[in-house]
C-alpha cells in the first residue's frame, strides 16, 4: 500500500489509513505500508503516520516521483502481487498499467472531488473515500451499465 500523502492526506477527505488497511486485508495480507510526504509535513503527522503502523518516507523532491519508483519495485517484486494506491492523481495511470501489464492485481483508493476518471479506469479495483466513507467504484460501473443495458437493450 503506497500513499500519496500531500494528495489524500488532507483534513477535508477525513482519510483513514488504519480503515484502508482493514479493507485491503480482505484481498490479502498487507506487506508494505508506505506513506509519502513532502518536506513540510508536520512532526505530528509523520508520528502519526508512523503509530499506526505506516513507514513515513519524507520526499525532499517530488512525492510523485519517488511513489512511483517505489511502486515499479512493487511490480517487478515477484513475491508481491498485488498494488495498492491511495490517491487521486493520474499522474499514476502509467504505474497500474505496468502493473496489471505484469500481472499485478490493482486497487485504488481516491477521493472525490477530483479523483482522475482515468485512474478509476485503469486499477482492478476502486474504492472512493467520500466524507470518510467508502463505496466500491466497481459495484457503481455495474449499476451504470445495467442501466445503460436496459435503457438500450440492443448494447452488446
Amino acid at each position: 500500500m503506497l500513499v500519496d500523502g500531500p494528495n489524500m492526506l488532507r483534513k477535508e477527505f477525513q482519510i483513514n489509513l488504519e480503515e484502508i488497511r482493514d479493507v485491503l486485508k480482505d484481498y490479502g495480507d498487507v506487506k508494505i505500508g508506505k506513506v509519502f510526504l513532502n518536506q513540510y509535513a508536520s512532526e505530528k503527522l509523520v508520528e502519526a503516520v508512523a503509530n499506526q503502523g505506516f513507514e513515513p518516507v519524507i520526499c525532499t523532491t517530488d512525492v510523485d516521483v519517488m511513489l512511483a519508483i517505489e511502486g515499479m519495485e512493487i511490480v517487478h517484486n515477484p513475491t508481491i502481487d498485488t498494488l495498492a494506491l491511495v490517491t487521486r492523481d493520474a499522474d499514476f495511470k502509467p504505474l497500474l498499467s505496468k502493473a496489471n501489464e505484469k500481472g499485478k492485481e490493482t486497487i485504488v483508493f481516491g477521493a472525490e472531488p477530483g479523483f482522475s476518471v482515468a485512474l478509476k479506469n485503469s486499477a482492478d479495483y476502486v474504492i472512493i473515500l467520500e466524507n470518510g466513507i467508502m463505496t466500491n467504484y466497481d459495484s457503481v460501473k455495474e449499476e451504470r451499465k445495467h442501466v445503460v443495458m436496459e435503457e438500450n437493450p440492443d448494447t452488446t
